[in-house]
């Protein structure tokens, strides 16, 4: 993550370094800091701010958060076969994300919690808990489910295909698809994840 100053901010709003501090100060422009008591302000916190107050945003600030912006997608896949296809899979897809794996629905649970990924893609039958199970959790009274969920399956029954659509589960693949078709629909929930974002 690439740090600017109260000077550089300035200059690029055309507004004092005292102005900047007083921003950050009040909670109008999202920054810290430092040990020594100077303020930084992350680029992309920065962007976020022009963008909110109309102001132009330096192409080279476009191009950095362009770059700097992984997502994270959670693997939940008990398969250990199919699992390491998958991941490399995505790996050498050039897909921008950052990989976590689960071998288990509560193992999964964890992962998810700890890294608020983007993109969940959920085997459906897990060794403790179903994909159903799984996504009723992420649910639960007072949570928020921000991620996009893929259930990648070998089968699933007509009545649990019902209640993953209950549950707001929209893409459902066969695993005998193939990898390519699994790879294109974590793309478009990347698109999709973004575009709420």
């Amino acid at each position: 993550m690439v740090f600017l100053g109260t000077q550089r901010v300035a200059r690029l709003c055309q507004v004092t370094p005292a102005t900047v501090a007083h921003w950050i100060d009040q909670g109008h422009l999202k920054g810290h800091r430092t040990p020594t008591g100077h303020r930084r302000v992350a680029v992309e916190d920065l962007v976020v701010f022009l963008r909110e107050h109309g102001m132009p945003v330096p192409p080279e600030f476009e191009n950095l958060e362009a770059a700097e912006r992984r997502d994270t997608v959670v693997v939940v896949e008990d398969d250990p076969n199919y699992r390491k296809m998958l991941l490399r899979a995505i790996q050498t897809s050039g897909l921008p994300v950052d990989l976590t794996v689960a071998p288990t629905g509560m193992d999964g649970l964890l992962e998810i919690g700890r890294v608020q990924p983007a993109v969940i893609v959920l085997d459906f039958s897990l060794p403790d808990l179903d994909a159903a199970e799984v996504v009723e959790r992420l649910l639960a009274p007072g949570r928020t489910l921000d991620a996009e969920v893929l259930i990648v399956t070998a089968g699933v029954s007509a009545e649990d295909m019902g209640r993953l659509h209950r549950l707001g589960v929209k893409v459902i693949l066969d695993k005998a698809a193939g990898l390519e078709v699994v790879l294109e629909a974590i793309g478009q929930a990347l698109a999709r994840h973004r575009a709420r974002a």
